[in-house]
């Protein structure tokens, strides 16, 4: 059985085609996400799509508000 973080990227990896959808599922899987594995998608996202989508993430991953 996967985990939420493991079928989140697989959702990101089959939508990753268009945009506008690749930033949708990330909003909404930053906000299902407790913050350790937020950290591990960042990482992960960015090592992925951040020469496609860099600005995506950076906007996505700006709007999560930190607890330390």
């Amino acid at each position: 059985m996967l985990s939420m973080l493991e079928y989140i990227k697989t959702i990101l990896q089959k939508v990753s085609f268009d945009r506008s959808l690749f930033q949708k599922e990330l909003a909404k899987a930053i906000k299902l996400l407790i913050p350790k594995e937020v950290k591990q998608l960042k990482r992960w996202c960015y090592h992925q799509f951040g020469k496609v989508y860099r600005v995506v993430l950076n906007r996505c991953f700006a709007g999560r508000v930190r607890f330390t």
